[in-house]
């Protein structure tokens, strides 16, 4: 990632594009890399721009946010050390955030956000953290739980090549704790915690931290 943090502006409405944009722009560390109208147009911006996040307005017409949210996960774009997508919605209860984050979403962000948890977010899904908006946090995690009786045999599948720190690391996301605070609980060095965390992603499929933490709390005791 480069010193600054490239954004992708992705929304339907002209004045959020440019509010958002104004406010991160506003930022020394944050730039905004272009905007997106709507999906198929994300999906174009993001292969030829290559940003560091992409707020990506979940409901649009044509092609939504979750449309573009796997086109882009099918092309490549998306995950450690590429595109990290910060999902925007006005509701804190859509109802396609849950598909959302499974779909590879780093986080999900409402609208009306303070500036802070604006540009709080977006640095913490460009450096590969969930970023997910206060309000919501615990119903977004909690709901998907509630809903799912018993992990699938895919989803233990694809945990069946994780070692046993590996396994240890992807329970400890699921907590919601951060890098540092897993090097903590288990006595080891930072760098050796992200080796463990790329490995994790990498073994299970998933695409960002968001994804492998639904993927603990639903397959892990």
């Amino acid at each position: 990632m480069s010193e600054q943090i490239s954004v992708l502006v992705v929304d339907d409405e002209p004045i959020i594009r440019a509010g958002l944009g104004a406010i991160l722009d506003s930022q020394a560390d944050l730039t905004v890399a272009g905007t997106a109208g709507d999906g198929e147009e994300a999906v174009e911006a993001c292969a030829r721009l290559r940003p560091d996040v992409l707020l990506l307005d979940i409901r649009m017409p044509r092609r939504n946010g979750l449309w573009a949210l796997a086109e882009l996960g099918r092309r490549g774009l998306l995950g450690p050390g590429r595109s990290q997508a910060l999902m925007l919605t006005t509701f804190d209860l859509d109802e396609y955030v849950d598909e959302a984050l499974a779909a590879g979403a780093s986080g999900f962000l409402l609208k009306n956000s303070s500036y802070e948890e604006l540009t709080g977010a977006v640095r913490a899904a460009a450096a590969g953290h969930r970023a997910l908006s206060p309000a919501v946090t615990a119903r977004i995690i909690e709901g998907h739980l509630r809903a799912r009786q018993r992990p699938s045999d895919q989803e233990l599948a694809r945990l069946r090549d994780l070692t046993e720190r590996e396994r240890d690391v992807l329970r400890l996301v699921g907590d919601g704790l951060s890098n540092a605070e897993i090097a903590d609980r288990l006595v080891v060095s930072l760098h050796t915690v992200k080796t463990h965390v790329s490995r994790m992603l990498t073994k299970t499929g998933c695409q960002s931290r968001a994804q492998a933490a639904v993927l603990a709390r639903n397959t892990l005791p």
